[in-house]
């Protein structure tokens, strides 16, 4: 990589790590293409990706200061992964470590708090977005669909009552 790519390479580190919700850094010591291609698509589908990064130009993109916890982190083959929300690559990232021996979270950062495995892990168990919308959404339908059936049960009585008095009528 010359000076230009590399420039162009923590301008574009810099901006995933802003925009990101969650980075999770990983080890990926011993995968096959195969197995990453795997990882890849997962995240893909849920709206992650997946980056394999040299340490010292992520370390530049951070702005991490000699002995920061970062430099902690970025040892090593360190890929990265990230989604817009904080729960996505964090979620992935832990069941794909948990199938796949060779494949070890080391640990993350939201933001400026870095986050050890332990605390990507607890961060993996929280409900996605999308999860914690339908929640909200069921939460707040619950209510509407009991208000209308009880202001649908009086007149459904009154049809039962007439319907009763025809057929009464009519006998």
């Amino acid at each position: 990589m010359d000076r230009a790519q590399k420039a162009e390479s923590i301008e574009t580190l810099k901006g995933v790590f802003a925009d990101a919700g969650a980075v999770v850094v990983t080890h990926n010591l011993g995968l096959t293409v195969a197995d990453m291609e795997d990882l890849r698509g997962r995240l893909r589908t849920a709206g992650g990706t997946f980056k394999v990064v040299k340490n010292r130009l992520a370390l530049k993109a951070l702005d991490a200061a000699e002995g920061s916890e970062y430099h902690g982190l970025f040892k090593g083959p360190v890929g990265i992964a990230y989604a817009d929300d904080a729960v996505t690559a964090a979620k992935i990232t832990a069941e794909y470590a948990k199938a796949n021996d060779k494949f070890v979270v080391l640990g993350g950062f939201m933001g400026d708090k870095v986050l050890d495995a332990a605390g990507v892990g607890v961060l993996s168990k929280l409900p996605s977005l999308d999860q914690i919308r339908a929640s909200l959404l069921g939460l707040l339908n619950a209510p509407a669909t009991k208000v209308a059936g009880v202001v649908q049960a009086p007149a459904s009585q009154l049809a039962r009552v007439f319907s009763a008095y025809a057929a009464k009528d009519a006998a």
